[in-house]
């Protein structure tokens, strides 16, 4: 890496909503960049990507986007570090043998379950990152995960967490751009008295909940429900951590919103977890006598720095439990922040 002018980098998967959202926060970060290179598979070769950054800003006139290039024919020696914004598929034909090279960034499902490749939420645990060097993998957790287990962690260093109850609803953006579109044609034409398609969830998502995120396994879990318990045990260092889940899509664009009854080993007030929680990081408590009130994705989704936790409260039919409620943007905070901020952390230890 050439310290002096900036970092060469890659986004891959660039015309997903992550990999946009990616560009986006290069941006507004002020990264140093030398050079930014958009790829993708065959289908969008030659797309420009949306630039509504200021001209005279001369952080974006270092990170201007070329035309998307194909990922298939780029090598992977010419950068220092790659994110991985797009399907499973693109990640597991090309981010092993990029990371040979460069600092490999991966926001896919495709690597988060593997023992020796680190699962970082940077809010969370940074500390993963030390046994990277100049090179190689990084997963990162889903948002869903993300959102969690930056309000668990300083609840746990606190009274020591031992159980969570979550439900979550998430915004069809999980399931990326067709299905906002989706949303928006099925929306416009149940408005206009004509019937839903449901086409990207199997069944119509405007003016209703889905209680299905991802495939169903065998016992009846789904595939997200499982990620979420699994990577909440990962990146709180806490391998014997029940976490119950239940994930529902809801017709939602952006914002994650999760419902979560948390148990611990120590007493631990709303006032105590308010005031903890308050001097978390990446965290924004939301509290009763507020004008807001409380976080919903139509207010603070858009906001993206943060995850953003309401409705605190005792839980009067247990013990050592708090119910509270989170919200955060699953595309910007909890996929693009977070990988960026991973990358941050990396170039700043490097110097």
């Amino acid at each position: 890496m050439n310290k002096g002018t900036g970092l060469r980098i890659a986004v891959v998967g660039v015309s997903s909503l992550i990999g946009e959202a990616v560009v986006a926060e290069l941006r507004a970060r002020k990264i140093p960049c030398a050079e930014l290179h958009a790829l993708d598979d065959e289908r969008h070769i030659g797309r420009p990507l949306t630039d509504d950054t200021p001209a005279d800003d001369a952080a974006a006139d270092s990170a201007k986007t070329p035309a998307v290039g194909d990922v298939a024919a780029f090598d992977f020696s010419r950068v220092d570090l790659a994110f991985f914004c797009g399907r499973a598929a693109l990640s597991e034909r090309y981010a092993e043998a990029a990371a040979a090279h460069a600092w490999v960034i991966d926001g896919s499902a495709a690597f988060r379950a593997r023992a020796d490749v680190p699962l970082v939420a940077a809010d969370v645990n940074p500390d993963a990152l030390d046994a990277v060097g100049a090179h190689g993998l990084i997963a990162l957790p889903g948002s869903a995960s993300v959102a969690l287990a930056t309000v668990l962690a300083p609840l746990h260093a606190l009274a020591g967490l031992e159980r969570a109850e979550v439900a979550t609803y998430q915004a069809v953006s999980g399931s990326g751009r067709g299905a906002m579109d989706e949303l928006a044609g099925e929306t416009v034409a149940m408005l206009s008295g004509k019937k839903a398609r449901g086409r990207a969830f199997g069944r119509q998502i405007a003016f209703n909940v889905i209680p299905q995120v991802d495939a169903l396994d065998a016992d009846g879990m789904s595939r997200e429900e499982r990620r979420l318990w699994e990577e909440c045990r990962r990146v709180l260092d806490l391998p014997l951590l029940e976490i119950n889940a239940t994930a529902v899509r809801v017709p939602v664009f952006f914002g994650h919103s999760l419902a979560v009854h948390a148990s611990f080993e120590r007493h631990l007030s709303a006032a105590d977890a308010t005031a903890v929680l308050q001097r978390g990081t990446g965290l924004s408590v939301i509290e009763a006598g507020s004008t807001m009130e409380y976080p919903t994705p139509a207010t603070l989704a858009m906001a993206p720095d943060k995850v953003y936790v309401g409705r605190l409260r005792t839980d009067v039919t247990r013990d050592r439990a708090l119910n509270f409620w989170v919200v955060a943007d699953n595309v910007r905070k909890c996929a693009a922040h977070n990988a960026v901020s991973v990358a941050h952390i990396l170039v700043n230890r490097s110097r």
